[in-house]
């Protein structure tokens, strides 16, 4: 016979079959007992009336690993309307040692820190495990919007020969002796491939050497990266990233619709045109001063709550930020020239992908490099590329973890992310 899961029982209410998963939660009563058993899918109501069977469940502590051949019951008060009844239970393995939490219960009581140092079980709970599940639904869902525009997935080196895209915010290590760091992001790379395949995407771990210790920052994360070619300026960049966003969260209601529901989700809807507002005006609507040279995160969130209030948005592009505090491979706006072909997403108050038309011709990287002090050599592999035709081209970058987490509803990236790495943690 084979294994089913939990979600497949309702088709066979009055066969025998067998399931096999975790004890996710025991009740011994006086003249019956239950057994909640866990699997992939959901959750199985198992009745034990026979002493014999219930002698071996006493023995079977939460979390042990049982498989169960039993009839199919319809129960309209059971998981998913259905039970097993006249039971044999089997372990699948010597009886678990219990966690240091339950993990029955609606939701986990532990700290977060004593949740993320117990992280293999933690996430056993299914409110840890649907934020994952919406997270995998989501890459589904970037990739599936970009393979539908030909865009081609690219796989770009990890380690690098130079700390040169943000200076001393990397990872050094050592490499056959000679020093080697972890890439902040495969932004060179992916703009160096538009001039293979003009569309390409990657969904990879960057690394950011930055001491911060907030809820939204990690020192290594998911990126989800796509840079087009042939672009008139910034704004066709925002519309494929609005298309895109548009998908990944149909993907998410489709193939993690039931983590949305166990996670009673409001999935957003992506509007038609995303407002956006300059610059200027953000700082204007935020009340911050007007020669403040970025958004801090008080700024976001002023801004999340009047996109809702004026357009009913939970999306608002941020364009032109100063070129001051964009990288030098920018476009500035030929119109305003101390401003950038740049944006900023914000999404429910926090930013959450940053983007932009980049510069495409060989001397306008040696002005920008000069106009910021900066020797070309270290550059050379990447700038030198654009000697031999580069197209006008822009991309966007979205942080996996934040995304989810804006998703859920969670306070602390750390939530949705299956073993963080941060300031302060590289275990479990």
């Amino acid at each position: 016979m084979q294994r089913i899961l939990s979600s497949q029982l309702t088709r066979h209410v009055g066969g025998t079959v067998k399931i096999a998963g975790w004890i996710h939660r025991r009740r011994l009563l006086k003249s019956v007992a239950f057994l909640i058993v866990r699997d992939a899918a959901g959750l199985t109501q198992v009745v034990v009336t026979d002493a014999a069977v219930r002698a071996t469940v006493e023995l079977l502590p939460e979390e042990t690993v049982v498989e169960v051949t039993g009839t199919v019951v319809a129960n309209a008060t059971a998981p998913a309307g259905v039970e097993l009844t006249d039971p044999t239970v089997r372990p699948l393995g010597p009886p678990a040692v219990p966690p240091p939490f339950d993990l029955y219960r609606p939701a986990l009581t532990a700290t977060l820190p004593t949740q993320l140092d117990h992280a293999p079980v933690a996430l056993r709970h299914p409110t840890r495990s649907a934020a994952l599940r919406v997270s995998a639904a989501a890459v589904a869902g970037f990739r599936a919007a970009l393979d539908a525009r030909d865009f081609v997935e690219i796989h770009t080196p990890k380690v690098v020969g130079s700390s040169t895209e943000s200076g001393a915010n990397v990872f050094a290590l050592d490499w056959f002796g000679r020093p080697a760091y972890l890439a902040q992001s495969p932004q060179f790379y992916k703009q160096l491939m538009v001039g293979v395949f003009e569309r390409v995407y990657e969904v990879g771990p960057v690394f950011r050497a930055e001491p911060h210790d907030t809820v939204r920052h990690l020192a290594q994360y998911t990126s989800l990266d796509a840079e087009l070619g042939f672009v008139a300026d910034h704004r066709d960049v925002m519309a494929v990233l609005r298309d895109t966003l548009a998908v990944m969260l149909g993907t998410v209601a489709d193939r993690a619709g039931g983590a949305v529901s166990a996670l009673g989700l409001d999935l957003p809807e992506v509007p038609a045109q995303i407002p956006a507002v300059h610059f200027t005006e953000a700082l204007t609507i935020a009340g911050a001063p007007a020669d403040e040279p970025d958004l801090a995160p008080a700024h976001e969130r002023a801004l999340g709550e009047w996109a809702r209030a004026e357009h009913g948005s939970e999306f608002l592009f941020v364009t032109g930020y100063p070129m001051a505090k964009r990288p030098f491979y920018t476009h500035p706006d030929p119109a305003r020239p101390a401003y950038s072909n740049g944006f900023d997403l914000l999404f429910r108050g926090v930013e959450l992908v940053t983007g932009g038309q980049r510069l495409h011709r060989y001397d306008d990287y040696l002005t920008a490099l000069a106009a910021r002090g900066e020797p070309v050599e270290p550059y050379a592999g990447y700038v030198d590329a654009f000697r031999h035709g580069m197209p006008p081209h822009g991309g966007f970058a979205i942080g996996l973890e934040r995304f989810v987490a804006r998703v859920v509803g969670a306070a602390n990236v750390r939530e949705v992310t299956a073993f963080p790495r941060d300031l302060h943690r590289l275990t479990p």
